[in-house]
């Protein structure tokens, strides 16, 4: 049977009439197939899209990390900030969109593979499509080269340390002082472990290697740079992918929170992604649920010479938000949550008279509704700027300005 592709889902699959869904298809194309459960999992293009382009990794077809290499990069700009608008028209919410900023290829800083052992021995890279099966991988256009090549130590570590019941998983990052990996899900450590993935570490030149969150050996701090400062984030800890990606949303905030803040809330702080930089022209009181992150970010701010003062508060935003007396305090927020988005602190934040809110999310849905909570609370959403730093996936950040213009 063949069928017209009308669209893509917010996944990147083909949708037909149905519905019926389709991989790696594009809205206009001509497929044939036999739906299973609604899904044709290998559809044949009878008539192309003229936005087809051919992709540029050898594991596309098969690999489940890239979900539009078959679409030219103009389609998939216009896609994605597609995927926000429509969002925010379910709200009833219309704005302004500022241009796309995309990374480029090879400018993955961080990435989290999988590794499994079997009978013939190490697989390690990532997911194949709609399976759980490990992928063997040998090139991938998304990451750094330095992070590429830590695939190597990742299979010996899964050799040495991995069970044959389930897989590893090790994320790493590069650092200013080389690669940081962090391994969940393998054996108990013990004497033995330890010494082998010690030596392991010093052979591959790891900057540092951490096992189940327990430190196995730092032969130098990795260092991540926000703005001035350096910052040395817990293992693990969140890091936005690119730096490419990163500078937007950084420029995108600064621009939204104004000249004229003097002190600002960073709320979801990390490890200071946002609060350093703009500590550079203004206070900034960082907060944050995970006390590690918070202790980097105030060791970097006070080994940064010329920073206006930051000062760090754990805190539990989604069951204590700061209320809307206590956001009276500053003059404009910075809002970053997970993609879960923050319903109780847009809340208040909805009800404080903060003049400015520059938010990032990475969740256009949630985002959407956060919008519309603080649109009825008397703010005016001013501009979005989508920032596609997980190029070939479906995967949108944003960051966008608010302002109050009521209340």
């Amino acid at each position: 049977m063949t069928y017209t592709i009308t669209r893509l889902g917010h996944h990147g699959d083909g949708i037909a009439a149905g519905p019926v869904y389709a991989p790696l298809t594009l809205p206009g194309e001509e497929i044939a197939g036999d739906p299973v459960d609604g899904r044709i999992a290998a559809p044949r293009i009878v008539t192309p899209s003229p936005d087809r382009v051919r992709p540029v990794c050898r594991h596309f077809k098969t690999c489940g990390g890239c979900a539009l290499q078959h679409a030219s990069d103009a389609f998939v700009a216009d896609w994605k900030q597609g995927v926000v608008a429509q969002a925010l028209a379910a709200q009833g919410i219309e704005t302004t969109f500022r241009p796309i900023v995309t990374s480029p290829s090879h400018s993955r800083r961080r990435a989290t593979f999988s590794a499994r052992r079997g009978k013939k021995g190490v697989s390690a890279g990532f997911h194949a499509r709609a399976s759980d099966m490990v992928l063997d991988i040998t090139e991938c256009p998304l990451l750094l080269p330095e992070v590429l090549a830590a695939l190597p130590a990742v299979r010996e570590i899964c050799g040495i340390g991995g069970s044959r019941k389930g897989e590893i998983k090790a994320t790493v990052s590069a650092s200013q002082n080389g690669l940081d990996m962090a391994v969940t899900g393998g054996k108990p450590l013990d004497t033995a472990l330890i010494l082998a993935l010690t030596a392991l570490a010093g052979r591959f030149h790891l900057a540092r290697l951490s096992w189940d969150g327990e430190l196995i050996v730092e032969h130098a701090p990795p260092i991540q740079r926000f703005g001035p400062a350096q910052v040395n984030p817990p293992a693990g800890a969140f890091l936005q992918a690119t730096a490419a990606g990163e500078a937007a949303l950084v420029a995108a905030v600064d621009q939204a929170i104004g000249p004229d803040a003097g002190r600002i809330v960073d709320l979801f702080a990390g490890c200071g992604t946002f609060s350093l930089p703009l500590a550079t022209r203004a206070d900034v009181h960082a907060v944050e649920g995970e006390g590690a992150m918070l202790a980097a970010l105030d060791h970097g701010w006070r080994r940064t010479s010329g920073l206006h003062r930051v000062t760090t508060e754990a805190r539990d935003l989604f069951r204590r938000p700061l209320r809307a007396e206590e956001l009276a305090a500053f003059d404009a927020a910075v809002i970053d949550p997970p993609r879960a988005g923050a319903e109780a602190q847009i809340a208040a934040l909805a009800q404080s008279r903060l003049p400015r809110i520059a938010a990032v999310s990475c969740n256009p849905v949630t985002f959407a509704r956060d919008a519309a909570r603080l649109i009825a609370g008397g703010y005016a959403l001013d501009w979005v700027q989508v920032v596609d730093q997980f190029r070939w996936s479906a995967h949108i950040e944003l960051a966008a300005q608010f302002t109050k213009t009521q209340g």
